[in-house]
């Protein structure tokens, strides 16, 4: 299967990506040489489809480590490559094989982040739910367990002010 051409987006998006940080941290990205990953792994369908369709070159994605202690967004990404083929789901030694997806007809896909930045002290689930701002954000929703979520900019921005730093997406 073919994927579609992407072109150059007519403004930015923003997202939040969901890591547990035994499995890939913000710590983990910021020690790769180049401060940029591929994004593999994710196994539902709504966020397969955000992945491969919708987020674009250059939209931003705030960092959250969810099953962890606290739970929290604890930096900022960039997207530097849009949504390609997730090759893990082909591998049958990697965790996240899937035999029913098939290189001429994946499944799965990805996208590859580079670091932004790291917030000097993450801004907890619990400083989100008492920011008025964020009052409708997605990850505050009950149920809502995607785990790649769009996030207004508004709400980008209040994440910024709750981190104390700089939004670098400027």
């Amino acid at each position: 299967m073919a994927t579609k051409k992407k072109t150059a987006p007519t403004f930015r998006q923003y997202w939040l990506f969901k890591s547990e940080p035994e499995a890939y941290s913000i710590a983990d990205l910021a020690r790769e040489p180049t401060k940029r990953t591929f994004w593999d792994g994710v196994r539902n369908y709504q966020a397969r489809n955000l992945l491969r369709d919708t987020i674009q070159l250059g939209d931003r994605v705030l960092f959250y480590h969810s099953n962890a202690e606290p739970m929290a967004i604890v930096g900022t990404a960039e997207v530097v490559q849009t949504g390609y083929p997730d090759h893990t789901a082909f591998d049958p030694h990697d965790h996240h094989y899937d035999p029913k997806s098939k290189p001429d007809q994946p499944t799965w896909f990805m996208v590859d982040i580079k670091l932004l930045q790291v917030f000097p002290k993450p801004v907890t689930r619990d400083e989100l739910k008492d920011c008025s701002a964020l009052s409708d954000m997605m990850l505050l929703r009950r149920g809502a367990r995607l785990s790649i979520q769009p996030v207004t900019a508004a709400e980008w921005q209040a994440v910024h002010r709750l981190a104390g730093v700089k939004d670098q997406s400027i």
